[in-house]
């Protein structure tokens, strides 16, 4: 009989009517597997039961966390599964039940605590002497003396002018005097030039002194503070790179691949902070580690959502982009996948409605799953479209764009000129639009404006976070129109375009919060999203006249 396996947590519950899935899940979209299901039920009952540590979901006290599980087979083929949370948990990285992580930072004796230690030490040096009264007199007593030279040499400068155009008045009248007379005065008058110069510069000298041994005297203290802060980067990004090394990650054929190895293969080279630390990675590492055989995984939300993502409570997600993706990519090698639909043409088979052209512009109806423009692996889009029917137009064509998941109007540009017009009038903010969407729950008000500031986040693109310090504004008015079933269906006016703007609007927890119904980001998976662009009002670029294209949405 195989030695048991820590951490491995066969089901409570009867598995036996599910089939085990073919292919193992391709983590950056998927739909969780019915046995994942049953294993995030079980773990979500253990969160809600459990008394070995405390940690408070809720946003006035720690907030939520990413919660992982993989399904396993164990050597003797019985069926489990595998738990897992991101970072830190209760204010530790180790908790009874869970997969521990794959690098402990705070292990008793290691070196990152004496690194931080000593790192710590050095913080406070640096503090202690930044904050020292005698280092803020010697810099006020620098700042003084600064002022007091530059307001010496204005006032000197300003008495070389007045004598100087003195100077210019007399040599006018001594021209009028006999020679030998004139003569004489003007080199009276050159010596006094002279005089003034060489007080200018000895007033400089002086003054440079002064500011010179100002700065010795600052030195006694700048210069330990140089080279302790000197000293204290090379020490951190030492230890940075001595953790890094510490994370070594396996696949199904045993192989090994270090963090720094594993980034310096993307753009960004240097792993970003925390990576290697989420679920899906700890989860892996320790399947492999122990002879287990993964099935399938799933990550879910739980708890309150983060002030800037839009993360909501029990609801699944795709490991993310920036600091999984890279990692997964080893992890996964070997194994077989479900297919990765990123890769799938959704607009295979779709055609472009025209409702509107002249030899200026046209008006198409898009529909939903259709690239606006080419993307990383499909090429085909309402641009590569259009070029193939308008090769005269040449690469002035697209306007203004659409997500791929959002449907409705767009107009295009036929030619140089009405392209350059159409497009001033969106950045001018001159065109009317108006969406029509269907929300994921019930509004209780009839009309609002939304502000929330939007950026994208590095570690998770495309997905969008709300950022009132580094994010760009965006502004969005809605009306609810109708309440259908548990939906209430909404016009939106977005006065900025930002990316996702509307999606995030309505289901952040400051905005709407109420996702967009089929929003596979910010919300639950559907058929499509209900997000319509049904209303467009501009100016023909030639004419001048104002039309209005309107087309009813679909859902």
């Amino acid at each position: 009989m195989p030695a048991s396996v820590p951490c491995f947590t066969p089901f409570r519950a009867d598995t036996s009517s599910h089939t085990l899935p073919e292919r193992f899940t391709f983590p950056f979209c998927y739909q969780p597997h019915p046995l994942c299901l049953l294993a995030a039920q079980e773990l979500q009952q253990h969160l809600q039961r459990q008394q070995d540590w405390q940690h408070d979901f809720s946003a006035d006290g720690d907030g939520g966390k990413m919660f992982g599980v993989l399904l396993v087979e164990n050597e003797a083929g019985e069926l489990g599964y595998l738990s897992a949370f991101s970072g830190w948990l209760a204010g530790a990285c180790h908790q009874p039940g869970f997969v521990p992580p794959i690098f402990d930072l705070l292990a008793d004796g290691g070196f990152f605590r004496q690194g931080q230690q000593h790192i710590n030490q050095m913080n406070e040096r640096v503090a202690e002497l930044e904050a020292s009264p005698e280092l803020q007199r010697l810099q006020q007593q620098r700042t003084e003396i600064t002022q007091a030279a530059e307001q010496a040499l204005v006032q000197q400068k300003n008495r070389m002018a007045a004598a100087r155009n003195m100077r210019k008045t007399r040599r006018a009248e001594a021209n009028l005097l006999p020679a030998a007379q004139a003569e004489a005065i003007i080199e009276q008058l050159g010596q006094e030039s002279i005089r003034e110069k060489l007080q200018l510069r000895d007033l400089k000298v002086h003054w440079e002194q002064r500011l010179t041994q100002a700065d010795i005297e600052l030195a006694t203290i700048n210069d330990e503070l140089i080279q302790l802060k000197s000293e204290r980067k090379q020490r951190s990004l030492a230890l940075q790179q001595q953790v890094f090394d510490q994370y070594q990650f396996l696949n199904i054929a045993g192989e090994k691949r270090g963090l720094p190895t594993i980034f310096a293969e993307t753009p960004r080279q240097v792993p970003p902070s925390g990576a290697g630390d989420c679920a899906a990675p700890r989860l892996l590492q320790y399947a492999f580690s122990h002879g287990l055989r993964p099935v399938a995984m799933a990550e879910f939300w739980w708890g309150a959502s983060p002030k800037s993502e839009v993360r909501k409570h029990g609801r699944f997600y795709p490991s993310c982009q920036g600091k999984c993706q890279p990692i997964l990519g080893h992890m996964l090698a070997g194994m077989r996948l479900d297919d990765n639909p990123l890769l799938q043409n959704p607009a295979q088979g779709k055609a472009l409605d025209i409702i509107y052209q002249d030899e200026h512009l046209l008006v198409l109806n898009k529909p939903s799953g259709f690239l606006s423009v080419p993307g990383k692996n499909i090429a085909d889009s309402v641009a590569y479209r259009m070029q193939q029917m308008f090769p005269a137009a040449g690469g002035h064509l697209i306007v203004h764009r659409l997500d791929m998941a959002t449907s409705g109007l767009m107009v295009i540009a036929l030619n140089k000129r009405a392209h350059k017009k159409l497009q001033k009038q969106f950045i001018n903010r001159t065109v009317e639009k108006r969406y029509e969407a269907l929300l994921a729950g019930e509004l209780n008000t009839t009309q609002g404006t939304i502000s929330l500031p939007l950026r994208g986040d590095y570690d998770d693109l495309p997905r969008q976070l709300v950022c009132h310090r580094h994010g760009k504004p965006a502004e969005t008015f809605w009306q609810t129109v109708a309440v259908e079933g548990g939906c209430t269906r909404v016009y939106l006016y977005p006065r900025t375009g930002r990316t996702h703007q509307l999606r995030v609007h309505c289901a952040h927890g400051a905005g709407l919060d109420c996702a967009i119904v089929g929003d596979d980001l910010y919300g639950d998976p559907d058929n499509r999203l209900h997000l319509h662009a049904g209303l467009l009002v501009f100016d023909h670029p030639v004419t001048g006249e104002r039309l209005t294209f309107e087309v009813a949405a679909d859902f």
